[in-house]
């Protein structure tokens, strides 16, 4: 294996095929209007960011995403990471609280907190908050098919310690298009699962008007495969179709958009990450104004997360990954992203210790405090070569709507599986490039190390665990009110079979003490679930 990338055959093409010139200058993009294409930070069409100062006044918000073992394990590391400067929680749940089983269920054997943590009860969800108050900090949740039962438990941990649901803040997912196209923590079929969005939308409108009901997420296609124009081409059509269900509900656009929020992946090629975040920005305004007649500016402004990319990171010489993840990272600010999780240097080995998540969350802050990036608004603004990029992945990512809107839409494109075949390729021509040598990956195919390697001891997990949970679980089932508990999942049946708002029967099923698991098959029961 070479030890040098061949420079003279790699092509000259950004990740998502767009050829790069040698060098870029004026005449470069063609016919640049920078009034229309650009406009000054804070306006439309927000290409150049959402708020007219930037991170003047505030930082994005640090936002570590967390979460595995117990409820009581994860609320240490919440802590341990506030108290090193995190501004914002971000919670990673196990498989089974995913995709609605408790953890005492059959289905949940081996799998109970360990890629999040699990919260079966109204009571897992007190002791993950323990010593932290909801009304002072913004979580977010990383939850789908799932959702809205989760966002009522932490809810009702608010409220019955007296916080003011309207000072609640944070994000639910809550995005289950794209679990259908790339991930598959779904559980419903589209149409009841749109529905709970729907739901979701008008219930937070009245009852936590500062939630945000969605986050709209690019990045698991990203990690999945997809092009940068991917990304933003089919997170957009699949807030498209969000929107346009939320219509039929008789919602209206400017009621429930300024509370969308979207989510992107972070790679490595820097300056095209640059361009991709800006161009999400400018054509979801387009698409606010002209197809959904948004005349509300927050409705057009998107606001969104970013990771780093995990797919990015490598077994092989972990400590590499701290750069990949500064690289990814500085493109994320320098793209004006309103929050951002780094990733930790071990996390292709296993689950982040507390110190190589603490050095992840110091990178962000280094990028803060030191490095000077977020003293202007769009550092990179009238770059020749950003620009170009930005104009190239807007018209990019515009044919790719219109390529969906003539398949009859997003659910139409998902049903005869071009999402999904699309990324499915773009994968597989990347991994062709990377085993081509076309595509260097430090360490992996290129400036690889002979002999052993010092590897990090990876995030450890108590043996006895799951049976600890399960105990907790079963002992909530033991001291509850049976009656009153088969009195509210009848009623959240009786509602998911006709057209009533379904969170407030669940909200009433928590204080109940019906588990997590329970409301989950009190709605497999009406609506089935989705076989592919």
């Amino acid at each position: 294996m070479s030890d040098r990338p061949n420079q003279e055959t790699r092509p000259y093409r950004s990740t998502s095929g767009i050829e790069i010139k040698p060098a870029y200058g004026p005449g470069d993009p063609e016919g640049f209007d920078p009034e229309t294409q650009l406009g000054d930070p804070g306006a439309f069409p927000y290409t150049r960011g959402i708020h007219p100062t930037g991170y003047h006044g505030r930082p994005w918000t640090m936002r570590q995403y967390a979460g595995f073992g117990s409820a009581e394990e994860t609320n240490r590391r919440f802590r341990y990471l506030l108290e090193r400067g995190q501004t914002g929680l971000s919670v990673a749940f196990d498989l089974p609280t995913q995709i609605g089983y408790d953890s005492d269920d059959r289905m949940a054997l081996g799998e109970v907190g360990r890629v999040g943590v699990p919260i079966d009860t109204i009571a897992d969800m007190e002791t993950l908050m323990e010593g932290i108050d909801p009304g002072a900090v913004s979580t977010s949740m990383t939850i789908n098919a799932t959702a809205a039962i989760l966002l009522v438990l932490y809810e009702t941990v608010a409220r019955r310690r007296g916080v003011d649901p309207y000072r609640l803040r944070g994000t639910i997912q809550n995005d289950i298009l794209k679990e259908y196209i790339a991930r598959g923590t779904y559980i419903f079929p589209p149409e009841p699962s749109m529905r709970l969005v729907t739901d979701t939308f008008a219930y937070c409108r009245d009852e936590l008007p500062a939630w945000n009901t969605i986050s709209i997420s690019g990045y698991h296609m990203r990690e999945a495969g997809s092009t940068a124009v991917q990304e933003v081409a089919f997170t957009i059509a699949n807030a498209i179709a969000y929107c346009e269900s939320a219509l039929v509900a008789g919602l209206a656009f400017d009621d429930f958009a300024p509370r969308l929020s979207f989510f992107f992946a972070a790679h490595n090629d820097l300056l095209e990450e640059v361009a991709k975040f800006r161009a999400a920005r400018r054509v979801w305004a387009t698409v606010a104004r002209d197809r959904f007649g948004a005349t509300n500016p927050k409705s057009m402004a998107m606001r969104f997360h970013v990771q780093t990319g995990g797919s990015t990171l490598t077994a092989q010489q972990p400590d590499v990954n701290v750069v990949r993840t500064t690289v990814q990272a500085l493109a994320a600010v320098l793209g004006g992203a309103q929050s951002l999780h780094t990733n930790a240097l071990d996390e292709a080995l296993g689950l982040p210790t507390p110190d190589t998540a603490r050095l992840a969350l110091r990178t962000q802050q280094v990028l803060f405090a030191e490095s000077g990036v977020a003293a202007t608004v769009d550092p990179l603004a009238g770059s020749y070569y950003v620009e170009s990029l930005t104009e190239e992945i807007v018209e990019r990512s515009l044919v790719e709507l219109a390529s969906i809107d003539d398949r009859g839409g997003t659910l139409a494109a998902l049903a005869a599986g071009y999402q999904p075949d699309a990324i499915g390729d773009a994968a597989y021509t990347t991994q062709r490039a990377v085993e081509a040598g076309e595509r260097v990956i430090v360490g992996v195919n290129a400036f690889a190390d002979s002999g052993d390697e010092l590897r990090p001891a990876p995030q450890a997990i108590a043996p006895d665990l799951e049976a600890r949970q399960v105990e907790r679980t079963r002992a909530v089932r033991a001291r509850r009110d049976q009656g009153a508990s088969d009195v509210a999942v009848a009623a959240l049946e009786s509602a998911a079979a006709g057209t009533e708002n379904v969170l407030p029967r669940i909200r009433a099923a928590v204080e109940a003490d019906v588990t997590l698991g329970e409301i989950a098959h009190a709605l497999r029961r009406v609506w089935g679930e989705h076989r592919p």
